[in-house]
C-alpha cells in the first residue's frame, strides 16, 4: 500500500473512474475525507488495515456519487416527507426497542440498512430478490463475526441487512460519522470527531429519506437517533416533526456506553486501553447529558419526554401515549404487531448483557451529585440495579 493511495484526490479520482460520475455533492467533501484519512495514516495500520480502509473509503465515496447522480435520473426531490416521527435519547437508555416497536407498526416505514448501505438506484421499486439485501445480509455477517459481542448488546442486529440503522448512519458517505457498520473491515478506534453541520447534515438525511421513499406507497416515517444536542436543525428541516425522547439515569447510562461502546472497539483494533477509554468516555457522556440543560428547544411542544422506568413498565403503553399526544393513530394493527415483538424478541435472546458502574472508577456518590440536574429536571430517580 503506497502512501499515494492514502491521498484525498487519489481516493476521489479513482471513485469517479469507477463510476463514470463526478457530483460528489458538496466542495468541502475532501476537507472531511482528509481527516479521516489522517486518522487511518496515525492508527498503526499494516498493509492489510490500510487497504480496508481504501476499500472503505472507495465504497463510501462511490456510493454516494451514485446517490447524488439518482437526483438527475428520478424527481427524487418531489417527494414529500410529511410529519416524520422521531426516537431520540442518550445511547443506552431504550431508544432502539423504543424504536423497533415503532417500526413494526403497520402503517410505518423505517430505514433499513440495506437501503442505507447500497442506495442506489432508489430501493424502493427493488425487487424481493435484489442482490443488495443478499450483499447487506452478507455484510452484517462480517460485521458480527468481528464484533460478536454487538450482538449481545444490541440484539437487533439479528436483522442483517433488513436491520434498523440510526439516523447517523445516513451521514456515513458524508464523512461525518464513522460509525461501526460502516467501518467494521478497517481495525482501529472509531474516531468520531469528524465536523459537524447539523444543517447539512440533515440535508442528507432528508435526501436519504426521498430517496428509500420513492415508489413506494404512503407510510409514516418512524426514525431514531441521537438527536436532543441538533433540535433547531431537526425543526428546520421537519417543521411538523414529533420527537419521542427517553430519559433515563445518567450513571447507568454512560457504565452500559463504556461497556458496549468498549468491546465494540476493543473487536475492531484488537485490543483497547479500558481505563483510557472509560475516562475518554465518561467526560464526553457527562458532557452531553449537562449540555441537555441548557437546549432551547428541550421544552418545544413538539417533543414528549419519557421516564425510562416507564417505557421498561409498559413500552407500548408509552408509545400508545406518544401516538394520542400528536393525533397519530394507534390502531389495533399496531397494538399487536408491538406486542408480538416484545413476545417473541426477548433482549437477552443471545445472552444477557452485563455492565457495572465498576467502569467509571470514580466516586459514584460525586458522579450521582454532579448529574443531578439532569435527574432532576427530567423527574428521574437514581436506579439501582439488581
Amino acid at each position: 500500500m503506497t502512501a499515494a493511495a492514502l491521498q484525498v484526490d487519489a481516493l476521489l479520482d479513482a471513485a469517479e473512474r469507477a463510476t463514470g460520475l463526478s457530483d460528489h455533492g458538496d466542495d468541502t467533501l475532501g476537507e472531511r475525507v482528509e481527516i479521516v484519512l489522517d486518522a487511518v495514516r496515525t492508527s498503526g495500520l499494516d498493509d492489510a488495515g490500510r487497504a480496508a480502509a481504501v476499500e472503505t473509503i472507495h465504497g463510501l465515496l462511490t456510493a454516494r456519487l451514485g446517490f447524488f447522480h439518482d437526483r438527475t435520473r428520478f424527481p427524487l426531490a418531489d417527494e414529500q416527507i410529511v410529519r416524520p416521527m422521531f426516537a431520540t435519547g442518550e445511547p443506552r437508555s431504550g431508544t432502539t426497542l423504543l424504536h423497533a416497536l415503532m417500526s413494526v407498526d403497520p402503517g410505518a416505514r423505517a430505514l433499513r440498512f440495506w437501503e442505507v448501505m447500497y442506495p442506489t438506484p432508489p430501493p424502493g421499486p427493488a425487487a424481493a430478490d435484489d442482490p443488495r439485501r443478499a450483499a447487506a445480509d452478507d455484510d452484517w455477517r462480517d460485521i458480527l463475526e468481528r464484533i460478536p459481542a454487538w450482538l449481545v448488546s444490541h440484539p437487533y442486529n439479528d436483522l442483517l441487512g433488513d436491520g434498523l440503522p440510526e439516523c447517523e448512519r445516513t451521514w456515513a458517505f458524508d464523512f461525518r460519522a464513522m460509525t461501526p457498520s460502516a467501518w467494521w473491515r478497517v481495525p482501529m478506534l472509531m474516531r468520531p470527531a469528524l465536523p459537524q453541520d447539523p444543517v447539512a447534515q440533515y440535508r442528507i438525511h432528508r435526501m436519504m429519506l426521498q430517496h428509500v421513499q420513492y415508489g413506494r406507497p404512503e407510510r409514516r416515517w418512524v426514525l431514531k437517533g441521537f438527536h436532543g444536542h441538533r433540535l433547531a436543525a431537526l425543526f428546520e428541516t421537519y417543521p411538523d416533526a414529533c420527537v419521542v425522547w427517553i430519559h433515563r439515569d445518567p450513571v447507568q447510562v454512560i457504565a452500559s456506553q463504556i461497556t458496549a461502546f468498549g468491546q465494540i472497539n476493543e473487536c475492531l483494533a484488537g485490543s483497547l486501553d479500558w481505563p483510557a477509554y472509560a475516562a475518554a468516555q465518561l467526560a464526553s457522556s457527562k458532557q452531553s447529558f449537562l449540555a441537555h440543560l441548557d437546549e432551547p428547544l428541550v421544552d418545544d411542544a413538539r417533543i414528549h419526554h419519557v421516564r425510562y422506568p416507564d417505557f421498561v413498565r409498559d413500552p407500548v403503553g408509552v408509545i400508545r401515549d406518544f401516538y394520542e399526544r400528536f393525533d397519530v393513530p394507534f390502531t389495533a394493527g399496531a397494538d399487536a404487531a408491538m406486542r408480538a415483538y416484545l413476545e417473541h424478541n426477548r433482549s437477552d435472546r443471545y445472552g444477557r448483557f452485563v455492565y457495572s458502574t465498576d467502569v467509571l472508577a470514580v466516586d459514584l456518590e460525586e458522579l450521582h451529585r454532579e448529574l443531578a440536574p439532569y435527574r432532576e429536571r427530567f423527574g428521574l430517580t437514581i436506579e439501582t440495579r439488581a
